[in-house]
């Protein structure tokens, strides 16, 4: 979906490729919104950022959706304020989504199963590490992952919805850069063109 292949002027045309784009990122790690940055506000009031891997978009609900160990200082956060902003760049759309939303925490629901049956086993590994994430260490293997079977990490997974209330895309083009906002206030959304 390089240049020419995304829309230049239909602000229509423009949401629905933001959401094929990230679609594909849920689909194959080597698409660029595969991953995306992710802030939070820290418990500290500070701002935090890291890296999330897009596991799910549901353009219906507008939510996507992330997974992590709740032990860590994302869910902590999240708990403390479900404020959050995304960002995610494709190098080769060379399109830049900023997204805004509220996260909900899912972690012993229908949600939380669904996510983590769904999930590799080689992934489940990731989540329930001893010690937990964030804890001090003597070096840098000094941890234990889960075993990869059935239930391992289970009880510490946590999959988190971010309902997005704000999205922005930016196609960064030789032609012309275009820049959309649209902003959801209950179904109905408002869509302009802002000035890249």
């Amino acid at each position: 979906m390089s240049g020419g292949m995304l829309p230049q002027d239909d602000i229509d045309e423009v949401l629905v490729s933001a959401w094929r784009l990230l679609a594909r990122g849920t689909a194959d790690r080597r698409e660029g919104f595969h991953t995306m940055s992710a802030a939070t506000i820290g418990l500290d009031g500070r701002p935090r950022n890291r890296t999330v891997v897009l596991r799910g978009v549901d353009s219906l609900t507008r939510t996507l959706r992330f997974h992590c160990d709740r032990r860590t200082d994302k869910c902590a956060e999240l708990s403390a304020d479900s404020r959050i902003a995304l960002l995610g760049y494709d190098p080769h759309a060379g399109v830049q989504l900023r997204v805004e939303g509220t996260t909900m925490l899912h972690i012993d629901d229908a949600v939380a199963e669904e996510a983590w049956s769904g999930s590799p086993p080689s992934n489940r590994a990731n989540y329930g590490s001893v010690p937990p994430p964030g804890e001090i260490i003597r070096t840098g293997g000094d941890y234990a992952l889960m075993a990869t079977g059935e239930e391992g990490g289970r009880g510490e997974f946590c999959a988190i919805l971010v309902r997005i209330e704000s999205l922005e895309f930016l196609h960064l083009a030789r032609e012309g850069h275009r820049r959309a906002r649209f902003r959801w206030e209950g179904a109905r959304v408002e869509a302009t063109w802002l000035v890249p």
